[in-house]
């Protein structure tokens, strides 16, 4: 993923719900619907969760030391499974208080036509977010489905602002239709089924951002896709002749790491084997670019048909 098409994505979202926060505060302070204030918490926390994002990306780019030899990519990670529990803590368990409340203590909408009124200008803004996201995604998405794209991303940011926009738009929905059904029919209700509604969408998409970037902080192998193109660029000269395995895993979202044993001619001089690896880690770099840790270990082939294969010495060779 592109870094700054995901800091574009954000931004957009972050100016966008700064905005609607405040004006659905105000429909709120003037209306009493429940349903706006729920709304107002929401664009207040995925506000603060762009901004978390924001922080990740930027302590991902921290250089490598000791403590961290490995460098700080998987800050973008914790970043975002930190969102996720902020969406569900604030947003969600806030909506499903304040619906509880306005269901055992109703009361009508002072200034009915407010909330209606916030929610459409609400509804303009999240469209122009979300579409901000949905174009920085297509960039990088490729044949994915939006289903695929959301669980196989390996940079974070892109699909949280998806999941959250789309929530977003969908409890501007739950709550125009609260407010709306709540002036039709004189009950408040309504306004309180709404609130409610809008809180299980809040838990449910923080339950799914949980479990996507929990997995990333275990830590994810190469796709498929990339799997394969690796294997096929180890295999791709004259040097080797089996790989034994191979082991990959994401220590950032644009960083792979490469481990891999492979097996090369029993033959084979020492200058030839590190000639053989270099040559090795630039055809798995040219083919993912990500791979920008490759530690190969080669090993002897020892041919079956050979009734006394000769012996040469090992040697461990890692790049960076």
């Amino acid at each position: 993923m592109s870094t700054s098409g995901g800091n574009r994505a954000i931004v957009a979202a972050l100016a966008a719900n700064l905005g609607i926060a405040i004006t659905k505060f105000v429909a709120w302070a003037f209306s009493g619907s429940s349903s706006m204030l729920a709304e107002g918490v929401h664009s207040l926390a995925d506000s603060g969760n762009q901004v978390l994002l924001l922080v990740g990306g930027r302590k991902a780019r921290q250089t490598a030391d000791k403590e961290h030899p490995f460098g700080y990519g998987r800050e973008r990670y914790v970043y975002a499974f930190v969102v996720s529990i902020i969406l569900f803590s604030v947003g969600g368990v806030f909506s499903l208080f304040e619906g509880v409340q306005k269901l055992q203590n109703p009361h009508p909408l002072e200034v009915p036509w407010l909330p209606i009124v916030v929610l459409l200008v609400a509804m303009g803004l999240e469209s122009f977010s979300l579409r901000t996201a949905i174009r920085e995604s297509n960039l990088v998405r490729g044949k994915q489905s939006w289903v695929q794209f959301v669980r196989h991303a390996k940079a974070p940011e892109l699909p949280v602002v998806l999941l959250e926009d789309i929530a977003a738009l969908a409890g501007l929905v739950l709550a125009f239709l609260g407010v709306g059904l709540t002036i039709i029919t004189g009950e408040p209700i309504w306004d309180a089924i709404g609130t409610l509604c809008i809180g299980v969408l809040l838990v449910l998409v923080a339950v799914v951002l949980g479990i996507e970037t929990k997995s990333l902080l275990v830590g994810e192998g190469a796709g498929s896709t990339d799997a394969a193109a690796i294997e096929r660029a180890i295999l791709a000269g004259p040097e080797t002749r089996k790989i034994i395995h191979l082991k990959t895993l994401y220590m950032g979202p644009d960083e792979l790491l490469v481990a891999a044993k492979i097996a090369f001619e029993a033959d084979s001089r020492f200058s030839d084997v590190a000639a053989g690896i270099d040559a090795v880690e630039a055809r798995i770099r040219e083919a993912v670019p990500s791979a920008r840790v490759i530690y190969l270990e080669p090993d002897l082939f020892l041919d079956p048909n050979r009734r006394a294969p000769a012996t040469d010495t090992i040697v461990i060779k890692g790049s960076e």
